[in-house]
């Protein structure tokens, strides 16, 4: 089976060549919550070399906690989050896991928390393994 999603106005369209990802999970670092506009941020952590994007994208790069880039991926087109690739961790890509179809992102089983020393206090879910910061 193939993982497929695409972006707000379809311009985006991507396939990861996996069965479903190495690991789902919030993160809620800042640069999450302002780019998702939202309380966190669901992530679908893939390998990268099984990702591919198609069509008009747009990087923004700033350097995260280990103080290398994390390119943060979104459509030219609506703006909508499609990944972030961490310079630190090469061989991963976290896909933006709601931008993945729907039939696909409802099996999803959100496993881990990280970033929690950021996480929103009204934020009242807890899921098995929280992270105060990346894992290890």
């Amino acid at each position: 089976m193939v993982l497929s999603g695409h972006c707000l106005c379809k311009a985006v369209t991507y396939t990861i060549d996996v069965e479903k990802p190495e690991l789902v999970g919030y993160d809620h670092c800042d640069d999450c919550q302002r780019q998702s506009g939202s309380s966190y941020s669901l992530v679908a952590v893939v390998p990268k070399a099984k990702v591919s994007i198609k069509g008009p994208t747009k990087s923004y790069a700033s350097p995260g906690s280990s103080g290398k880039d994390v390119h943060r991926i979104f459509c030219s087109e609506c703006g909508s989050p499609i990944a972030h690739d961490p310079d630190a961790a090469p061989e991963i890509i976290a896909m933006k896991a709601g931008t993945l179809d729907m039939e696909q992102k409802k099996k999803l089983v959100p496993q881990a928390e990280i970033w929690c020393v950021s996480k929103l206090p009204f934020v009242q879910e807890k899921l098995g393994k929280q992270f105060d910061h990346m894992p290890q």
